[in-house]
């Protein structure tokens, strides 16, 4: 009897090796090896491999100039949703895999099932559900009124069974909720280890290549916000995908982290209702939706997401502190660029902040990835210091150096049209950023310096 072998994967690079060590030498993390039984080889084993690399070989048996290359042969097919389809870039491509990950109850399931219906209605759809009941899903798809005509549904775990019975349904989107319920029964783990979701993937891949289907997976998350899982799994798919929001928020962010067909960081916003996801037409003014009386700390800042500009709300408020170390606590923000901010804000401001507590919020539960929100951030922070209101209608927008200087951020002038858009009548922005053109009706203030954005407030 051949003896079982095993090897020990990286679950945060996919770096394999012979034997257990404490640290990973590609990644430098600790602890994160974890065990991998491999299925003895087959005695078809060999001649799959050479049937898979001959259809390796047959994608490109002839070399082509780029040039000639024909993009129309590659149609995308709308999801239903616009904000679904501005995070893929345009809609799903045939052959594609697409993973989708997102904390528990932040709308996964329910997102991908009135997907799959409404594309039901004019496509081949194969909806393959791991963690419920087919009961289940058609109570929820009840709550959630879509149309279940046409929606073929499968209730398995096993990659085999799947595979089988989309070769013989021929589906043109295949949906598998979710990664880590599937299992093969050739790899010796159970579901959802490192082997069954890597190979389980590498499987359901493969047959979307060869098949032209589109396949669109479910990914958990760790308590980190991460996607459970090894690291090759976001390799080996075309776009990965991920959807936040607490469980007590109303909204849903839907943002591309990785995409081989558009951009990344490209954000949908959803609102979730009774009758399930409700895309957001106009985000901007969702997170606007402001108090009459303006409070000391509050400032709206223009950011970037992607193709097009958000206008979101920061909070600040800092208060005394009776700690020996003050907080720093920043919620929607990154707390050691807050804590680098603070300290600019001291040294080129003249402004002390190291006996507060500072708390900082933006508003909506939106995450502020880029560094645009440096300018409204200090301006929030002096606003709340010195117990003084900002004007409603101004707004702020630019990267602060250590230095002091205000840089300039991209796509000035489309952020400045869209608060003009809004209402907004003044604007705070790096002088680099100042338009030859000016909204009418809008005051555009180009400062240099922290001490001039300052003096400006």
């Amino acid at each position: 009897m051949a003896k079982a072998k095993s090897a020990f994967v990286c679950t945060e690079c996919g770096a394999e090796y012979r034997k257990w060590q404490g640290q990973c030498s590609s990644c430098q993390a600790w602890n994160t090896l974890s065990e991998v039984r491999l299925a003895p080889a087959r005695p078809g084993a060999a001649a799959g491999a050479t049937a898979r690399a001959g259809y390796a070989g047959s994608l490109s048996r002839e070399v082509v100039d780029l040039a000639h290359v024909d993009l129309s042969e590659v149609p995308r097919l709308s999801s239903t949703f616009a904000e679904f389809d501005r995070v893929l870039g345009g809609g799903l491509v045939p052959g594609s895999a697409v993973l989708l990950g997102g904390h528990p109850g932040a709308g996964k399931s329910t997102l991908l099932l009135q997907t799959a219906a409404k594309l039901a209605q004019a496509h081949r759809v194969l909806y393959v559900t791991g963690e419920e009941s087919l009961s289940q899903v058609a109570m929820r798809a009840h709550r959630l009124q879509v149309p279940v005509t046409g929606l073929k549904m499968l209730a398995e775990t096993s990659v085999e069974t799947v595979l089988a019975v989309a070769e013989r349904e021929s589906p043109e989107i295949l949906v598998i909720d979710s990664i880590q319920t599937m299992h093969l029964e050739d790899v010796a783990s159970a579901p959802g280890g490192v082997a069954q979701v890597r190979e389980s993937a590498a499987a359901l891949t493969r047959f979307a290549k060869q098949s032209d289907t589109v396949l669109l997976l479910v990914g958990h998350v760790t308590k980190d916000g991460t996607l459970a899982g090894p690291k090759v799994l976001e390799h080996m798919i075309d776009a990965s995908l991920l959807l936040e929001g607490g469980a007590d928020s109303r909204f849903r962010t839907l943002r591309g982290q990785k995409n081989r067909f558009g951009a990344v960081n490209e954000l949908g916003v959803f609102a979730m209702l009774d009758h399930g996801l409700k895309e957001v037409k106009n985000p901007s003014a969702i997170f606007l939706s402001r108090s009459e009386e303006q409070a000391p700390g509050s400032l709206v800042m223009v950011v970037w997401e992607g193709t097009r500009p958000l206008l979101v709300e920061v909070q600040a408020l800092l208060d005394e502190s009776a700690l020996g170390n003050p907080r720093r606590v920043a919620v929607g923000l990154d707390a050691n660029r807050l804590a680098m901010l603070l300290a600019v804000l001291h040294r080129h401001g003249g402004l002390f902040t190291g006996d507060q507590d500072v708390f900082l919020n933006v508003v909506g539960g939106v995450k502020v990835l880029e560094t645009s929100a440096d300018l409204a951030v200090l301006l929030a922070v002096v606003s709340s210091l010195q117990s003084r209101s900002l004007p409603r209608e101004l707004v702020a927008f630019g990267e602060v150096g250590l230095s002091g200087e205000i840089r300039p951020v991209p796509s000035g002038q489309e952020r400045i049209v869209e608060a003009a858009k809004h209402g907004f009548t003044r604007a705070i922005v790096p002088r680099a950023n100042v338009p030859k053109r000016i909204p009418e009706g809008m005051e555009v203030v180009g400062v240099e310096k922290l001490a001039d954005a300052l003096e400006a407030m």
